[in-house]
């Protein structure tokens, strides 16, 4: 008998119901002619319709909440609350960031699980503005793409990794960061490999290191409770003799003492508590793959935010009772090693504990390359890249191998960028664009609720919450242009260089859709059309086909 599990992968290879015209591929190199045209007579009811992989349903409840939590707990809680207290300036602010964007962040989740269990298929926001925005043709699916290509690499948690692997092995970061980018692109190249050619070892992998993590978080809790019910008095920094009192949190009239009310600091600083928390929409890049899809979002992005937002909470206040404040501020992304080291001293274990901090970060990497591989694989089946029926097959290892290359690129190129302090950047860099999607999404959310109100909606999100959602995208859009006080042009313009990159990019994607799909048509005298095509391993693809003018599908 036939397991529930294995019933998707062995229907896989028939015809999809949202492909109501196929034609059998036997050559995926081959291209199709006008005449050979089926075209793909599509309806917006079909893109409602379930999808399952050609891999099958694999992922479980458990697998898909460490897909989640995994992404969500990455490098963030170790790398940056030491940037975000020396922004703000004080542990009050700090601390109530970290709960803002909790909140926050189950105002967008809210978004993306109407939107999951509306359209149960992997791409997650693709899939969301390509249903959403259908006019101007092709636009938001080329915004997609070149964001996705462009700015969908995972450098920061392989930057992570490498540092805290020197730290471990007794060296400063600082003074090896050819070693760091080293060990970064070796880290990034070695999850390739795996999730391209041991799909179940990976996805194994993956969710042990997820636990780990878990338990990581919950011991550094656990140990600055004992610091503080105990009286244990951490260690001394290295190469120092002053003793540590036993816990540097301040007294609640001491506790906003130099905070900074600027908005355009406190956005920044936000960022990259989104940053830490991006990821709660993980596993609706894989849909396709995730048993009982609806009901195991629901639940598990659910309770991912939840645990996530009390272990942030209390991991900061951790840092705070063990670590001074002017320590933290000047840690960089090495907050965890100072930490662990205060408590247990170089030789005590720190090391042990910075190399899990490491293992932790690769963790998040290989999660996140995980879903983003197949998100590629989704934009290659739609005809937006090119070689796409190469990109979208999972020959040979039955994985989107090509989906994991064209991540794997960009995200070593990013590695290898030698800039200092580029860990910030490039989390800057990642959050502000995708504020542009949040902003369509939750627009696009609230006109389908009145477009639309016959689709069923297993999840409904609060209508407040979505329009929460609206007014903090556009502030955190035009915040980095708020200029602060005393700041000079010169200045002033490389604090926003992030946000001037992250349009770029999506000003790139309108050119380029404009050239591809209106400028280059008109005067080549054809029309871009949608023709359906199923590759040898069963893979439903789309062709964009150029068809004359005067031709006839």
């Amino acid at each position: 008998m036939t397991s529930p599990e294995s019933e998707p992968a062995a229907r896989a290879s028939e015809p999809n119901a949202e492909t109501p015209l196929l034609r059998k591929s036997t050559d995926s190199s081959s291209s199709i002619a006008p005449s050979q045209i089926f075209p793909l007579h599509r309806t917006i009811e079909d893109d409602v319709l379930p999808e399952t992989a050609v891999v099958g349903r694999t992922l479980h409840w458990s697998s898909a909440f460490i897909i989640i939590i995994s992404r969500v707990i990455g490098s963030g809680i170790f790398a940056t609350p030491g940037a975000i207290a020396s922004s703000v300036g004080s542990i009050g602010l700090s601390l109530t960031l970290w709960v803002v964007g909790a909140a926050i962040s189950w105002c967008g989740l809210a978004v993306g699980l109407e939107y999951g269990c509306m359209l149960p298929r992997s791409g997650g926001d693709k899939v969301y503005l390509e249903f959403t925005y259908r006019r101007p043709r092709f636009l938001a699916s080329t915004l997609v793409a070149v964001h996705a290509v462009v700015l969908g690499f995972t450098a920061s948690n392989c930057i992570v990794f490498g540092e805290y692997t020197l730290f471990a092995a007794g060296k400063n970061p600082a003074d090896h960061r050819g070693d760091v980018r080293l060990l970064a692109v070796g880290l990034m190249l070695a999850i390739t490999v795996v999730h391209g050619c041991f799909l179940r070892a990976g996805i194994l992998i993956q969710n042990i290191l997820g636990w780990i993590k878990l338990g990581l978080v919950a011991f550094m809790v656990v140990a600055s409770a004992f610091v503080v019910t105990t009286g244990y008095r951490p260690s001394s920094p290295i190469g120092t003799n002053s003793p540590s009192p036993s816990t540097m949190f301040p007294s609640w009239s001491s506790i906003w003492e130099g905070s900074v009310w600027n908005w355009g600091v406190i956005s920044t600083a936000l960022f990259k508590v989104f940053y830490s928390y991006s990821g709660l929409q993980n596993a609706n890049n894989v849909v396709n793959e995730i048993v009982n899809p609806v009901r195991t979002l629901k639940t598990a992005a659910t309770t991912a935010l939840v645990a996530s937002c009390v272990l942030y909470f209390l991991v900061n206040v951790a840092y705070f009772l063990v670590v001074p404040l002017e320590e933290i501020k000047e840690s960089g992304e090495l907050i965890a090693a100072l930490f662990f080291e205060r408590l247990f001293g170089r030789s005590g274990g720190g090391w042990f504990l910075s190399l899990a901090v490491a293992v932790s970060a690769a963790g998040n990497v290989m999660v996140v390359t995980f879903a983003l591989a197949r998100l590629n694989q989704e934009i290659a089946r739609q005809g937006f890249l090119p070689f796409g029926e190469i990109l979208s097959s999972t020959k040979p290892f039955g994985a989107p191998l090509g989906g994991l290359i064209v991540h794997c690129i960009p995200s070593i190129i990013v590695i290898c960028i030698p800039a200092k302090n580029i860990y910030s950047f490039i989390l800057d860099v990642e959050g502000y664009p995708g504020q542009f999607f949040s902003l369509a999404t939750s627009l696009g959310l609230i006109w389908l609720r009145w477009e639309r109100p016959d689709l069923k909606r297993p999840y409904k999100a609060f209508l407040p919450a979505v329009y929460l959602r609206i007014a903090l995208s556009v502030a955190l859009i035009v915040a980095p242009f708020v200029p602060r006080e005393g700041e000079t042009g010169g200045a002033h313009l490389f604090r926003v260089s992030y946000a001037l990159v992250g349009i770029s990019v999506l000003l790139f994607g309108v050119l380029y859709w404009l050239v591809w799909t209106v400028l280059l048509p008109k005067w080549g005298g054809y029309r871009l059309e949608e023709a359906a095509d199923v590759l040898d391993d069963g893979t439903t693809i789309t062709k964009l086909v150029a068809v004359p003018l005067d031709g006839q599908l």
